[in-house]
């Protein structure tokens, strides 16, 4: 009965964020022309004011993110066309990775390394839990456990340490970066614009604290059903 509790409280963790998230993303989507300037023209302004004129913006359907390698701030067509609060606060969130990476920011850098280890660590993993059936039936071996166990680490803890690592990173660009340059910006309604843009960066936070939270319960999960 306890087990069962706790798997509930744990799923309500997180998906209890999510939901949260959708629902504070469409109330800020409206009225869609609150303002005058674009997500994307927002995002461009903020980035040429930080002279950071090499980076690009650019719509996309994966997501919003600022990729590193193409030296991109992508915005999802929500927020690249929108001129929304969820827009303009969404691209200054983007464009706060993109400040990150400019300073050499550590926990940007760290994040960065990581996923780009975590690839192949994931692909042997992967392949250590696909043979290690093969294996123990061919050897019989007692070290069957250990080299699923591995593969398990591999596969599912370093995506673990890569949401974990991933939150402050986050937290900064939302908090440290995004939060001012929209003050700053002249766009946002001083009396009443600033908490709802903070409402929105906390959601988008509350993303990555479920994402965390959903890995670290699939890997105890996986850990539970090894164990004899």
């Amino acid at each position: 009965m306890a087990w069962a509790i706790l798997i509930l409280l744990l799923l309500a963790a997180i998906y209890g964020p999510t939901w949260w998230v959708q629902r504070v993303m469409a109330r800020y989507a409206e009225p869609a022309d609150r303002y005058p300037v674009t997500g994307a023209t927002f995002a461009r302004e903020l980035l040429d004011g930080l002279g950071l004129h090499r980076v690009r913006v650019e719509a996309t359907e994966q997501g919003d993110h600022y990729d590193p390698d193409d030296g991109a701030v992508r915005l999802s067509s929500a927020h690249y066309g929108q001129r929304s609060l969820a827009a303009l606060t969404v691209a200054a969130h983007e464009v706060g990775h993109a400040v990150q990476h400019a300073a050499g920011y550590g926990p940007f850098r760290w994040r960065q390394r990581l996923v780009r280890a975590v690839g192949p660590a994931r692909q042997i993993g992967a392949g250590l839990l696909l043979a290690a059936p093969l294996i123990g039936g061919v050897t019989r071996a007692p070290a069957l456990f250990g080299l699923m166990l591995l593969g398990g680490i591999l596969s599912m803890g370093a995506g673990v340490v890569v949401h974990l690592i991933t939150l402050p990173t986050e937290l900064d660009a939302s908090f440290r970066r995004a939060l001012p340059l929209l003050r700053r910006s002249g766009y946002l309604y001083a009396d009443v614009d600033p908490p709802h843009a903070r409402r929105i960066l906390s959601a988008a936070a509350w993303t990555y604290v479920a994402q965390s939270l959903a890995a670290l319960l699939s890997f105890w999960t996986w850990i539970r059903a090894l164990r004899p």
